[in-house]
């Protein structure tokens, strides 16, 4: 061989894991995420918005160095093909939306890395080992600590003074529905109001329960939260106005879409969260080793509009301490 075509060569062998290292580090990396709503539904669309945002702020665009595969089950039913199907991408991350969202995830993988919002109990649910070290391929952000069911009773009573009896609509397929139910049953006799469990499973059996139970006067309607909760939500809304119930909602949107009273975590702020941890687990940080976090933040939404037609006067102290008035 002669000298010059050696030095060629050789030039080019050590270019070449100059040229490889390149290509790796420009490798376009693959996110999942799964909603729990129908992608028409604004307040999640807002949700995403904001956590593509936040990823882009960190450097992640889609379309450039990343490709995000996005879910919009809208039901129960599909939410479980769904998150089979972007576990079978096998992506570098996946960001889940509650429970009805982790619980088929994790019965598809167990390696994938998976970032969920809006969890109400991981422990209990066993989703993670603990909120300290998860321990598993899952990590993220609570929804909220049970005590909040507390404050959801008292709220009821400051907008309604003469309630004597409330509803509580709860998920039945969630466990974390025993514990928010238990928080409000702890503080309901100094509240002086009855309560009375409403398990959600289907359409009918909710129309039914509650008109059985607007029979009586007096009473009140605290809704939980939970997938099917959400899923049924403009039905909830809609029989709350019928049989002219004062409520509390978990969730801000179920105000914006008619409810009268929310109570809740800012959820904007835990997708916000949810992109920071995706891209320490895109850097090569591992969920296991990424500690389980509690909102810091909770905002209380009013409707006057529903209000006014249910007879409710708000009062002046409760108005002055609302993150939003809807009129």
């Amino acid at each position: 061989m002669k000298r010059r075509e050696f030095i060629t060569l050789l030039g080019g062998a050590a270019a070449w894991p100059l040229a490889a290292r390149a290509q790796q580090a420009e490798r376009l990396r693959r996110i999942g995420v799964l909603m729990s709503t129908a992608s028409d539904h604004l307040e999640s669309k807002a949700r995403l918005a904001a956590f593509l945002q936040r990823l882009q702020g960190l450097g992640w665009v889609d379309g450039r160095n990343v490709r995000i595969d996005v879910r919009w089950p809208g039901s129960d039913a599909r939410i479980r093909s769904d998150a089979a199907e972007l576990a079978a991408l096998a992506p570098d991350v996946i960001l889940a939306t509650g429970t009805s969202g982790l619980s088929p995830l994790l019965a598809a993988t167990r390696t994938v890395p998976i970032v969920f919002v809006a969890i109400a109990d991981p422990v209990g649910g066993g989703f993670v080992e603990s909120m300290a070290r998860p321990g598993g391929n899952a990590t993220g952000f609570t929804v909220f600590e049970y005590a909040i069911g507390a404050k959801w009773l008292e709220l009821l009573k400051q907008i309604a003074p003469g309630l004597t009896r409330a509803a509580v609509l709860r998920d039945s397929q969630q466990i974390s529905g025993g514990g928010q139910f238990g928080a409000i049953q702890a503080v309901a006799p100094s509240f002086g109001v009855e309560l009375s469990p409403i398990d959600l499973r289907d359409a009918g059996e909710v129309e039914r329960a509650l008109a059985a139970f607007a029979r009586n006067q007096n009473g009140g309607l605290i809704v939980t939260a939970g997938g099917l909760t959400l899923i049924h939500r403009e039905l909830i809304i809609a029989l709350a106005a019928r049989h002219r119930l004062p409520a509390v909602y978990w969730n801000r949107f179920y105000v914006t879409g008619g409810g009268l009273m929310s109570y809740g975590p800012d959820p904007i702020d835990q997708y916000r969260q949810g992109a920071g941890y995706v891209d320490r687990i895109l850097r090569g940080e591992k969920p296991a080793d990424l500690p389980v976090q509690a909102p810091t933040k909770y905002e209380l939404v009013i409707n006057l509009k529903t209000a006014k037609a249910l007879s409710i006067e708000a009062p002046p102290t409760l108005l002055a301490t609302a993150d939003e008035v809807i009129e």
